[in-house]
């Protein structure tokens, strides 16, 4: 039988997954959106989700920890999966939820366009997660699998538009910001013309961007401009998903809708020798206290200096280094605390490292939704501080006892593989994660 795109039939086809699936992890997320967008001059209606008295015990279960549903099983093999479940916010759900994604998550991308501004995008740098993504999804050909073993490949991709459940739009603003951009004159305007160009195109071609409003459709960027790219047409401002490192409330970020994802920095595009080797161990002494080292721009990071730059051996916080790499990796795997304070936006790279070198991730920031934190318990491997705390801030990390430094550590070595970039992807890694994450938010609403 073939698919079909009429409003009654998808309407079918989407009630089993979302009684199949514990979509409400979405749910331990502040409401911070706007309710779900209503457009009736769409050919199809967004309305909230319907949850069945099933769908809605599934519900209760996702937001407490070792509560299932009365008729539903706990599912034990994730503790096969997961070397520490109370990483998670509720690991049976995740576990659950994520082999529905395999089994049925199609992905459909859009041709248009040519490299190097569409299908294609910086693999290296601070740019990392949105170049890996976009070559991945496109190497992904269509009948191919991913997850690099046959017991865990899944295809993802489609050429079928009508047999998927997402669309993505490959254009790279990280390659727009390097060939459109004028350089030096904070101009957005060209790289917004370009993808408001990129969206009439598809939505002219194809039926699917006008049907749902561009609901199932997503972007991803990790550049600082990926928000202000998103503007240059307000469907895919207000409605489309927007996968982004910037994820930062005050700028419209909104939770229930976009995607927080990683801010990788692979200089060389591969992972760094010292992080290869694994994390010392939990009886390695880590004689450092806490560990920082940047450049001095956003409001954050001057605070952080004028207070501890220099100020005490425990706290290494420097503005530079002197070159050098080992130096940089070395006073982070010998750190107990890395410094992960905001930049000119609120993402910063060091949060990854840190997890790479098995140091505590400590979060100075304002506004920032975490990378999967519908899914992963940041609190359970990371510290957070207020920025009007960084005065306090060695009083704050003092405070932290040698066991809940331990707890925190195991939970850092725990998620570690979840924010690492395989080639080919590997099940639960980094680009697994984020097309989870899309996977969820496509549950959350309803064509009807």
């Amino acid at each position: 039988m073939g698919y079909f795109c009429s409003s009654w039939f998808q309407t079918l086809f989407l009630i089993p997954l979302l009684l199949l699936i514990p979509t409400a992890l979405l749910l331990t997320l502040p409401p911070i959106s706007p309710s779900p967008v209503t457009l009736s001059s769409a050919a199809f209606r967004l309305l909230p989700l319907r949850r069945s008295p099933e769908s809605t015990a599934l519900a209760s279960s996702a937001t407490t920890p070792g509560v299932y549903p009365q008729g539903h099983r706990r599912p034990e093999k994730f503790l096969g999966v997961f070397s520490r479940p109370r990483v998670y916010r509720n690991p049976a759900a995740f576990y659950q939820s994520y082999l529905e994604m395999e089994k049925r998550f199609r992905v459909y991308v859009y041709s248009e366009g040519e490299a190097p501004l569409v299908h294609a995008g910086p693999c290296k740098n601070i740019y990392t997660t949105e170049g890996r993504f976009i070559s991945e999804l496109e190497m992904m050909r269509p009948g191919e699998y991913s997850g690099g073993g046959a017991a865990s490949s899944r295809m993802f991709r489609t050429e079928d538009p009508r047999r998927a459940h997402a669309f993505f739009l490959p254009f790279s603003v990280a390659q727009l910001v390097r060939y459109v951009y004028r350089p030096n004159t904070y101009d957005h305007v060209p790289i917004r013309r370009f993808v408001s160009d990129y969206v009439n195109v598809v939505a002219s071609k194809h039926p699917y961007w006008n049907r749902t409003a561009a609901a199932d459709h997503f972007m991803l960027s990790c550049h600082d401009w990926g928000p202000h790219a998103s503007r240059a047409n307000p469907l895919l401002y207000k409605n489309a998903i927007r996968a982004l490192c910037n994820a930062n409330t005050s700028e419209g970020f909104r939770p229930r809708k976009d995607v927080s994802i990683p801010e990788i920095n692979l200089v060389s595009g591969d992972m760094p020798p010292e992080f290869l080797s694994p994390s010392p161990p939990e009886s390695s002494p880590r004689r450092l206290l806490a560990f920082f080292a940047g450049g001095v721009h956003g409001p954050v990071r001057p605070i952080l200096l004028r207070h501890w730059k220099g100020r005490d051996p425990d706290l290494e916080v420097h503005e530079y280094l002197p070159p050098g790499a080992d130096a940089y990796y070395s006073y982070m795997r010998r750190s107990r605390f890395c410094l992960c304070p905001s930049g000119y936006e609120v993402a910063s790279p060091r949060v990854v490292e840190a997890i790479y070198a098995g140091c505590i991730p400590v979060i100075i920031s304002n506004g920032y939704v975490l990378p999967f934190s519908d899914v992963l318990k940041w609190k359970e491997f990371s510290v957070m501080v207020a920025v009007e705390d960084i005065p306090r801030l060695k009083e704050v990390l003092m405070a932290v006892g040698e066991e809940e430094v331990m707890r925190l550590m195991a939970g850092v070595r725990a998620v570690r593989h979840h924010f690492v970039l395989n080639h080919p992807p590997k099940r639960f890694d980094a680009f697994h994660m984020i097309l989870h994450s899309v996977w969820l938010r496509r549950l959350n609403i309803k064509v009807a």
